[in-house]
């Protein structure tokens, strides 16, 4: 490991830090796997949850990283 690798996990506590990113990572590929599935659902799905095609657009075509 070089130098500036050890200085920068040092000044983000180490596997603090690791444990925050990998929190982060699993979030957005749970994000993304939700929006896929949500795009999936039928119109009598959408209708018995009170949702509409428009809210399932504007929901799938969000970045994976926005909530």
């Amino acid at each position: 490991m070089s130098i500036d690798a050890h200085e920068l996990m040092a000044s983000h506590q180490g596997p603090k830090f690791l444990a925050r990113v990998g929190e982060t990572l699993r979030v957005w590929r749970q994000r993304q796997l939700q929006r896929r599935e949500l795009a999936r659902w039928s119109e009598r799905d959408l209708h018995d949850v009170g949702l509409c095609w428009s809210d399932i657009v504007y929901e799938a075509e969000k970045p994976f990283w926005r909530a």
